[in-house]
């Protein structure tokens, strides 16, 4: 496109209201923040237990640059692999339960490397209609014949696994579905796995510290974990409150993303800084259940006021709690009530969701006091949702 396409696009984006532009946000991550130089209570952030700025968090930090400077100097495989990384890494396999992790510096690139390397030319990869666009990016990018089924649909999965001649074929599912806040029917995914000897890559960016102890979704189910079809991935950048992604499984597959995963390969190792506060972050975790507690205590008195109330609320029992409101302008003249409210709930539109599913995203978090979520309810209240389509 030349300068003159791109103002057209531009222009037609806003025309559309799909038009975006980032707000500036000028204080740490929490429920009460400053946005555009106004204060807000919010209910954006995928911090859902409170760790982005956690002081045992900024302390680990604080130390790490302290020991090990700001930069780590080179990719894993050079010399940017620090001490730093490699305790994360056991950690995070530890507390995972399963024999080995990789970090990346991020869920995006963690999905690039897992996918791309797995799958290529000939090989079939199947994902779901609503997978996050990163995990889309990858199938298509790994060359490899990618299907797409009708979201949560086993009977249409199988149907695809049946027919298809590849002899390497890979599942690909966000575990929970990050703008809809459901769960992928993980166990009759493995099911077809197993029928159809297909990998089962889980993205868990979204359950990872907030579902099974904090352990994420694999942990809800059992027969999943240690599975020799099954791939994890989860960020570090949501619960966790810090930053990059974490991929798991066996050691053999860990040394073939090592050896093999360009996105790995050929990318500066995140600072150790960073991995430093992430294993704080586990620490946390484990000691303060807490907060995973006070997260569903949240959840259940949302859902309970929705369910007197006309709201559009979807099934969720996740932090995700989503409101569709359909058209694009009804989701922003809805966001901008909230913010004359004085609070911060973002309108998500496509492409990010289906055309006529733009939303209200509704984020939770364990650092929201019951009040905030009593003055949320009255906020949504005032809005009059039989005039919303």
């Amino acid at each position: 496109m030349n300068s003159r396409q791109i103002a057209a696009a531009l222009a037609a984006l806003a025309d559309q209201h799909r038009l975006r532009r980032r707000p500036v946000v000028d204080t740490p991550q929490g429920p009460h923040v400053v946005v555009d130089g106004v204060r807000y209570l919010a209910f954006a952030s995928n911090d859902y237990l409170g760790l982005a700025n956690h002081p045992a968090l900024a302390e680990a930090m604080a130390d790490g640059v302290a020991r090990w400077g700001t930069g780590s100097g080179a990719s894993h495989l050079v010399a940017g692999h620090h001490a730093a990384h490699e305790a994360l890494e056991d950690e995070l396999a530890v507390w995972l339960g399963l024999p080995a992790a990789l970090t990346f510096g991020s869920g995006y690139s963690a999905n690039l490397a897992v996918v791309t390397s797995l799958v290529g030319r000939g090989d079939a990869v199947f994902a779901d209609r609503l997978n996050h666009a990163s995990l889309n990016d990858a199938c298509q990018l790994s060359r490899a014949t990618f299907r797409r089924f009708v979201h949560n649909d086993l009977d249409h999965l199988e149907r695809l696994l049946a027919t298809t001649p590849a002899a390497t074929r890979l599942i690909a599912v966000d575990a929970v579905y990050s703008m809809d806040g459901d769960e992928a029917p993980l166990d009759g995914l493995l099911t077809l796995a197993e029928r159809y000897d297909a990998w089962l890559y889980l993205d868990d960016a979204h359950g990872f510290g907030v579902l099974g102890d904090g352990r994420g979704s694999l942990h809800e189910h059992p027969r999943l974990l240690g599975h020799p079809l099954v791939v994890y991935m989860a960020t570090l950048g949501k619960a966790a409150g810090v930053a990059g992604a974490c991929v798991a499984g066996s050691r053999e597959l860990v040394d073939w993303l090592v050896n093999r995963a360009r996105p790995y390969i050929y990318t500066t190792a995140q600072p150790p800084a960073v991995a430093e506060a992430c294993r704080a972050a586990l620490r946390v975790m484990a000691a303060e259940p807490a907060r995973r507690a006070r997260l569903a205590a949240h959840i259940v008195r949302l859902r309970r006021a929705a369910d007197a109330k006309v709201w559009p609320l979807t099934a969720s029992r996740t932090p995700i709690q989503p409101i569709i409101i359909g058209r694009n302008e009804a989701v922003l003249q809805c966001a901008a009530r909230l913010r004359e409210a004085g609070l911060w709930v973002p309108a998500i539109r496509p492409p990010t969701v289906p055309e006529g599913g733009a939303r209200l995203r509704v984020s939770l978090t364990a650092a929201h006091e019951g009040a905030d979520i009593d003055r949320l309810i009255d906020a949504l209240d005032s809005i009059d949702w039989e005039e919303k389509p």
